[in-house]
């Protein structure tokens, strides 16, 4: 999608559809909406009055002008009550209209800058950058559809090709452009990981995701390595290469890296769960919405996405991005109830459930991403049925052991509207991952904070690595349509840690804690695998589910 900017007046903007706005319990429109109802002769008005059009948020009006408007149709759109306003309603809004253009045919969309001077209803706690970049973000993430599938007529309706972004201030130029940029970089990133997680399981296997990831590396310049059975076995990754036994599908861990040229910049890992399909395993699920779980690599397609964002973002901070994959079959070699698997870390596992596999092979993943010393951890899965149960659709549970770490979470969660919400990580509640001939189990007791347990067997692999695990089991993907993000995978957790490190400050860690008792033990592998070296990006960022397999 093309996204431009233009200075003028909206209403007298050439365009096949305008997006204007207007706030719950408005009376007189103003700004572009007040062009809007003198060129309908006050058929706006007459909504309002008659409480036909109240501006709920996300109710729309469609109008078609008479005179004195250039556009062929607009769309007003509500954001809502003005004291209850936030800047998601914008991305809500955008999100709404792109929607609403889709169904109307329209590919060429003018949008004036909700929440943000006299068009856009007034709220000066919004800058033109961030209300720019949540229209970009709203107009790209709510017309997406994926229709790969789709034989004969690809979809119902045409793409959105191009947003123009109008306002009357000149001054606002250099701030909008910026904001556009950040959220076009954003936008095409969840995309990309919208696409890599709604193919279908057989069309997305480990190898699918690996050379994905390698493809999008040599486009945008990130150092890509790619290890395949033959270099996990070299770096003893037992727990990864034991899940992916019941497959003829091989796995893969994938690395992408990401580094700034800034002098001391801090190192961000972020490992995503890569089950490109979770039948369970020997412990099979049961058939009902099964279909769901070619979802389940979704925390892995949306750290593959991350490293895409970053290095079109350039924060001032170095990320690598690490994805475990493998897919989770019964086959005649499959992993078994009552196996003890060895990871990397040489920590031993006790398998009591093989469809709680998404765990085992983080702890590979996390083991990997601490060769890299890194500052901090942060890892994404579809875990556990269980989050789903806690806390619905709405909100990722995050488990920490760095309350500085989980806060700028949080902050970036409020501020993208990915939604965290913090369950605790009691030293009791490892007990229940404690295993009497192993290491550890990975299952806890049956019923029992199911969510926590798999958190407190991957702060088993961590050590003392500031860490923040992200269960996006009731987030990754939707049934239900929303504003912005039509049934299927949503690629959460793209924007919500792109936010936190383009804001990255220096997060204070002793890493000799590192090497304490309880810390696992670090292994270096003997090969690198047959990585590729796609060249390094630097310079400066900009800040502006039901499901897991377990």
């Amino acid at each position: 999608m093309k996204v431009t900017l233009k200075v003028g007046d909206a209403a007298k903007t050439p365009a096949d559809l305008l997006v204007v706005n207007l706030f719950e319990g408005t009376t007189k429109p103003g700004g572009a909406a007040a062009a809007i109802d003198k060129a309908t002769r006050g058929q706006l008005s007459a909504y309002l009055k008659d409480g036909d059009f109240k501006g709920k948020p996300n109710e729309t009006l469609l109008l078609r002008p008479t005179r004195g408007v250039k556009a062929r149709r607009v769309l007003v759109v509500g954001l809502g009550k003005k004291n209850r306003f936030i800047l998601d309603r914008v991305r809500q809004a955008a999100g709404t209209a792109a929607q609403a253009a889709r169904s109307l045919g329209v590919t060429h969309v003018v949008s004036v800058l909700h929440g943000v001077g006299e068009d856009g209803g007034g709220d000066e706690d919004i800058s033109a950058a961030e209300a720019a970049q949540a229209i970009v973000e709203g107009t790209r993430l709510g017309g997406y559809a994926f229709s790969l599938y789709k034989s004969g007529k690809k979809s119902d309706s045409k793409p959105i090709t191009q947003l123009t972004i109008v306002d009357n201030d000149a001054a606002k130029v250099r701030e909008i452009r910026e904001g556009a940029r950040v959220g076009s970089a954003l936008s095409d990133s969840v995309v990309f990981a919208r696409d890599l997680a709604n193919r279908s399981g057989s069309d997305h296997p480990p190898k699918y995701l690996a050379d994905e990831a390698r493809k999008m590396a040599r486009e945008v310049g990130l150092r890509c390595t790619i290890w395949g059975p033959r270099e996990l076995a070299r770096a003893k990754m037992g727990a990864l290469l034991g899940v992916a036994r019941g497959s003829r599908n091989e796995p893969r861990l994938i690395v992408l890296e990401y580094r700034c040229n800034t002098k001391g910049a801090q190192t961000v890992c972020v490992v995503g769960k890569g089950i490109t399909f979770d039948s369970g395993g020997i412990s099979l699920k049961p058939p009902g919405k099964m279909d769901e779980m070619k979802f389940d690599m979704s925390g892995g397609a949306a750290t593959i996405a991350l490293a895409r964002a970053m290095a079109l973002l350039k924060p001032d901070v170095n990320v690598v991005c690490i994805v475990p994959s493998a897919e989770n079959l019964p086959g005649g070699n499959a992993y078994k109830p009552g196996d003890i698997l060895t990871s990397a870390a040489g920590v031993t596992i006790e398998v009591l459930n093989t469809d709680a596999e998404g765990r085992i092979v983080l702890a590979d993943g996390l083991h990997h991403a601490l060769s890299f010393k890194p500052d901090a951890i942060v890892d994404m899965a579809t875990l556990t049925g269980a989050c789903v149960v806690a806390l619905g659709s709405h909100a990722s549970g995050l488990m920490t052991n760095n309350a500085a770490l989980a806060d700028r979470i949080k902050a970036s969660g409020e501020a993208t509207y990915e939604r965290v919400w913090e369950l605790p990580m009691f030293e009791e509640y490892a007990d229940a991952v404690k295993s009497e001939v192993a290491d550890i189990k990975n299952i806890g007791n049956a019923g029992e904070a199911g969510t926590i347990a798999g958190a407190s067997f991957l702060q088993k692999f961590v050590g003392k690595t500031p860490w923040v695990h992200l269960d996006i089991a009731g987030t990754a993907w939707t049934m239900k349509k929303k504003p912005y993000a039509p049934r299927g995978a949503t690629g959460v957790g793209v924007r919500l840690l792109a936010h936190t490190l383009l804001n990255w400050a220096p997060l204070v860690h002793d890493k000799a804690d590192d090497d304490d008792d309880d810390a696992p033990r670090r292994r270096k592998p003997r090969t690198r695998g047959k990585g590729r070296s796609n060249g390094r990006l630097a310079g400066r960022g900009h800040a502006t589910g039901r499901r897991g397999g377990r």
